[in-house]
């Protein structure tokens, strides 16, 4: 039995559903936006009005199967952050560590000066909005956690933290262990 799979989703008030099962896909609609998925052959999903809650399951014969433990688990977690995402949205923070480097935005991009010579302009993808405060702490909102983690690891990548000076692009919270340079003369 997957642990996951097995728990059922509460639907909280002002999400709507629309389930279709011959297409294998969900829609989920919200404050924050409209979401959908299509889950893969072998797990059923199901919607009870009355309780507002979701169900995903697979066949009895298929619980030996590992792989199909596997989408039953992963369907049920993808349904969840979309339920999630539409109602309450994810937030993703990222800090510049570094003497002169900063962000800003600039239309509905980002653009990053992180000690290149030049900037570097990022477009986020359709439902991921930024904000950037003190030109070093990005935040980034939006109701799908794929597409704003993706989008965050994007700008991380511009310039990654490194552990002998602790510059680059950080999440919050994140803790680079340093390390000690080369010693000469010891």
């Amino acid at each position: 039995m997957s642990r996951i799979g097995k728990k059922p989703i509460s639907v909280p008030s002002g999400v709507n559903i629309k389930l279709d099962e011959r297409a294998r896909s969900i829609g989920v609609s919200g404050p924050k936006g409209d979401l959908s998925f299509e889950w893969v052959d072998g797990v059923s999903v199901a919607y009870d009005e009355g309780d507002k809650k979701i169900t995903c399951t697979i066949p009895e014969a298929s619980m030996s199967q590992r792989q199909q433990k596997a989408y039953w688990g992963t369907t049920r977690a993808r349904i969840q952050n979309m339920v999630t995402g539409v109602s309450e949205g994810f937030i993703r923070k990222l800090n510049i560590v570094g003497v002169g480097w900063n962000a800003k935005v600039q239309g509905k991009g980002i653009q990053l000066n992180v000690g290149y010579c030049h900037p570097v302009d990022l477009t986020p993808p359709a439902g991921v909005e930024i904000e950037v405060e003190n030109n070093n702490r990005i935040t980034i909102k939006g109701a799908d956690k794929h597409a704003v983690g993706q989008f965050a690891a994007q700008i991380r990548d511009q310039r990654r933290p490194e552990p002998y000076n602790g510059k680059g692009i950080l999440y919050d919270g994140e803790v680079i262990i340093r390390k000690q340079g080369k010693v000469f003369g010891a």
